[in-house]
C-alpha cells in the first residue's frame, strides 16, 4: 500500500539501540558523548528523506551533487514539497493504539509536596511589584506562585491526554497524565575507539564514551504493554506503507510504519478568537531571526512587542523561554557539519493578547509554522523546525 502525498503519520520503531548525539563535540581521548532524547526533528527528516530516495531508486551520489532533482524531495539545496510538521516521542500499545508524549513546557512545573506527592503548578504572567526591576523586555513576567521555595522534579513526560488538558488550561491527573523517562528508555554507556585514518587501525590512547539509548519494548522483562519509538507527521510526499531507516548516529536500524489514525489535538481556535488572547507553545526548536523572539515579533518605539505573521496580529506580553540551545547536524550531501545555530528550545511559551485573527488564520499559521514567506531557510523548514501549537490562556 502507498499513501497519498497528503499529511501522513509514521511510527518509527527502533530495531537497535540508538546513538542520538546532541551538539557537544566528542571523540577526543576521554570525552563523553551524551544522547539527546528525543533528537532534533532534522534527524527524522534526514532518515525519512534518505529512505524515500532509496525506495524510489534515485542515484544518491547524483542527488547529493545536485545532478538529479526529485519532484517531492527537490535537491539538497532546494527542498521540494516534503517536510516534517511534527516529531515527538511516542509509545505503541499491544492493541495498536499510539500515544504521543511531550516534555512539560516551560510554563508547567512538576514538583513534590510534603509527603512525596507530585503536583503540577502553572507559571503565571504577572506584573512585578513596585521596586523590583528586571532586564526582561516584556510587559509581564512569568512568575511561579509558591509560598516556599521548592525544587522542580525532572524526568516526566505528558501523555496525549495530559497534553490536551495542558493546552485547555485544565488540571492534570498525576496518575494518568505523566510518564517517567525510566518507563520509556534506558541508557547504555559504551566505549569507542578513535581510528587512525592513515594506518586504518585503532589510534593509541584514544578511548571515548558514548551513550546509547535502548527504547523499552513489550518483550523486555519489565511488565510493560507498549513499544517506545517516535511519531513523525510528514506531508508533501508519497509514503510507502513501511520504510527501513538508518536513524541517528552510526545509522542504527529503525522501521517506519504508516498509521491509519492517531489522536489529534483539540481545535481551540474558536475560544481563542473569542477571548482575544492565547499561548503560543513551541513543539520543535525555534530558529528565529530575533533570537528568543518568534518570527513575526518586533519591538516598537514604545517598547511594546507586536506580533504580525500571515494575517495573525497580537501583542506579545510575556514569555517563558529556557536557556538557548544549539542545533547543528551532519550534512550528508556535503559530507561536513551543518552550521551551528542558537534556537529557542522546544516547550518555550509566549503569551499573546489583543489578538486579531480568524479561526482559519490561526489554523493556517499552525500549518505554515513560524516562517516568513518565502521562509528564511527552506531546508530547515522542511526539517521540522519552528513548529508550534495554540493553547488557551487560563
Amino acid at each position: 500500500m502507498v499513501a497519498t502525498a497528503t499529511r501522513q503519520t509514521l511510527f518509527i520503531e527502533p530495531l537497535d539501540v540508538l546513538i542520538l548525539r546532541g551538539n557537544k563535540l566528542f571523540g577526543d581521548p576521554g570525552s563523553f558523548g551524551e544522547s539527546l532524547v528525543p533528537p532534533w526533528p532534522s534527524v527524522a527528516a534526514g532518515a525519512i528523506r534518505s529512505a524515500l530516495l532509496a525506495h524510489k531508486g534515485v542515484d544518491l551520489r547524483a542527488f547529493a551533487s545536485g545532478q538529479v532533482q526529485d519532484p517531492e524531495l527537490g535537491t539538497p539545496q532546494q527542498p521540494g514539497s516534503f517536510r516534517v510538521v511534527n516529531f515527538r516521542l511516542a509509545r505503541r500499545f499491544a492493541d495498536g493504539r499510539v500515544d504521543s508524549l511531550c516534555a512539560p513546557p516551560a510554563d508547567l512545573v512538576i514538583r513534590r509536596k510534603d509527603g512525596g506527592v507530585l503536583e503540577c503548578v502553572r507559571v503565571q504572567p504577572r506584573e512585578l511589584p513596585a521596586g523590583i526591576q528586571s532586564s526582561a523586555v516584556t510587559k509581564l513576567h512569568a512568575v511561579l506562585p509558591e509560598r516556599e521555595r521548592s525544587k522542580p522534579e525532572g524526568g516526566y513526560w505528558l501523555t496525549h491526554e495530559g497534553w490536551v488538558a495542558y493546552l485547555k488550561g485544565n488540571d492534570l491527573d498525576m496518575n494518568s497524565h505523566l510518564v517517567r523517562s525510566s518507563d520509556l528508555w534506558a541508557l547504555d554507556t559504551r566505549v569507542g575507539v578513535g581510528l587512525d585514518p592513515a594506518k586504518r587501525s585503532a589510534a593509541e590512547g584514544k578511548l571515548f564514551t558514548v551513550q546509547a539509548v535502548a527504547m523499552r519494548k513489550q518483550h523486555h522483562a519489565n511488565g510493560r504493554d507498549h513499544d517506545v519509538g517516535f511519531l513523525a507527521e510528514v506531508e508533501g510526499a508519497t509514503i510507502p506503507n513501511e520504510l527501513m531507516l538508518r536513524f541517528g548516529g552510526d545509522g542504527r536500524a529503525a522501521r517506519a510504519s504508516l498509521l491509519d489514525s492517531v489522536p489529534s489535538e483539540p481545535d481551540l481556535t474558536e475560544p481563542i478568537v473569542k477571548a482575544r488572547r492565547c499561548r503560543l507553545i513551541l513543539t520543535s526548536p525555534g530558529i528565529f531571526p530575533g533570537g528568543w523572539l518568534p518570527t513575526g515579533a518586533t519591538q516598537n518605539d514604545t517598547g511594546e512587542i507586536r506580533f504580525a505573521l500571515h494575517g495573525v496580529l497580537a501583542r506579545l506580553v510575556c514569555a517563558a523561554v529556557p536557556r538557548c540551545e544549539v542545533v547543528s547536524g551532519w550534512d550528508l550531501a556535503k559530507w561536513q557539519p551543518k552550521p551551528a545555530k542558537r534556537v529557542a528550545p522546544t516547550g518555550s511559551v509566549y503569551w499573546l493578547d489583543e489578538l486579531e485573527a480568524t479561526p482559519a488564520q490561526l489554523r493556517n499559521l499552525v500549518a505554515r509554522g513560524l516562517w516568513s514567506d518565502p521562509p528564511e531557510d527552506a531546508a530547515q523548514r522542511a526539517e521540522g523546525f519552528n513548529r508550534f501549537t495554540w493553547g488557551l490562556w487560563p
